[in-house]
């Protein structure tokens, strides 16, 4: 069987968009293909079988050279989860990444600290390098001590925080120089401005933006379903190099994230400036960070290692999880 080897740009309904590259002339083909058997052999049972950005082995139809069959999927360096909530299953939103870009705004929508949070935690587990861009670092709230106080707990703590506004252009440059020639996905809430962020990093793409919610302050979801997108960086932000490119998996914006296999008594092993105090308390593993006496996460937070507002968070999120309640 001649099989080809291809990249997974996006998928619906078990159809799924697979690039190839001719070894001959470098050439790229995209295929609609289909999965060969109905499941796909993976350790974990997904929502989806495959994301943007997995890598498949396939089988050319016979009849029609833009047609296929994906008849394996190799080995994944990383997967980019979440829960499913309404499909009771994790669902993969990107594979293979260099970088997860969280997506947050200091309004409009709202800033949400909580959301960054869980997705950081879901980064940790999976492995997968975060880098936090604050879009709309133009509006005035981007100046709001409390944002900001927020913005440099995540610096402390060791996390690349990036300043960017699609609207001025203020800080593509740097943007573009930490995503080229990497496979990054972009991860947000609905409105903070993904598809206005990629069609500044290159403009001869232009993708559907949305307006916010006037009722509620929410973004509409511009993008149905992830797609992984081959750039041409803009030159006016490579210093006038041609040819920069950079690939970027759009994900569709979500309102909750919910949290992929972390048990709630585990989260603090993804909290970055928590993880080293697990398991050194009186009570060892079964301490709960709550009340106990000789706490080594609570003394941390006592004399301000860990600041008070990733531990309000954390025991927020904690909550979520074991009651299974999630709040937007």
């Amino acid at each position: 069987m001649n099989l080809l080897t291809g990249t997974v740009l996006n998928g619906s309904n078990n159809v799924f968009e697979v690039e190839t590259i001719s070894q001959e002339d470098n050439v790229a083909s995209v295929r609609a293909c289909t999965l060969k058997s109905k499941r796909l052999k993976s350790d974990k049972k997904y929502y989806n079988p495959l994301a943007p950005g997995d890598i498949v082995e396939i089988e050319v139809d016979k009849l029609e050279d833009k047609k296929g069959q994906i008849v394996n999927l190799l080995p994944r360096k990383n997967t980019f989860v979440r829960w499913n909530v309404k499909g009771r299953a994790p669902q993969l939103l990107a594979c293979n990444l260099d970088y997860i870009l969280l997506i947050t705004t200091p309004e409009e929508p709202d800033f949400r600290p909580r959301f960054i949070d869980r997705a950081l935690a879901q980064a940790e587990k999976q492995q997968i390098e975060p880098v936090i861009i604050v879009n709309k670092c133009d509006l005035p709230m981007a100046q709001d001590k409390d944002f900001l106080t927020r913005i440099n707990i995540w610096q402390e703590i060791g996390y690349k925080v990036m300043k960017v506004s699609a609207r001025t252009g203020e800080g593509f440059v740097e943007l573009s120089e930490l995503i080229l020639n990497k496979l990054c996905a972009l991860v947000g809430q609905s409105g903070v401005g993904k598809s206005s962020m990629i069609n500044v990093l290159d403009n001869s793409v232009v993708l559907k933006t949305g307006s916010l919610s006037k009722k509620y302050g929410k973004g509409s979801h511009t993008t149905t379903k992830g797609s992984l997108l081959h750039i041409k960086l803009n030159e006016a932000l490579t210093g006038g190099i041609h040819g920069s490119v950079a690939s970027i998996i759009d994900t569709p914006g979500v309102r909750r994230f919910v949290l992929d296999d972390i048990p709630y008594e585990d989260l603090a092993l993804y909290f970055r400036e928590m993880a080293p105090f697990v398991g050194k308390c009186d009570f060892g593993m079964s301490c709960t960070h709550t009340c106990e006496p000789g706490c080594k996460i609570l003394e941390a937070v006592e004399s301000k290692i860990i600041s008070e507002e990733r531990f309000d968070s954390w025991k927020k999120i904690s909550q979520e999880i074991k009651t299974g309640s999630w709040s937007d």
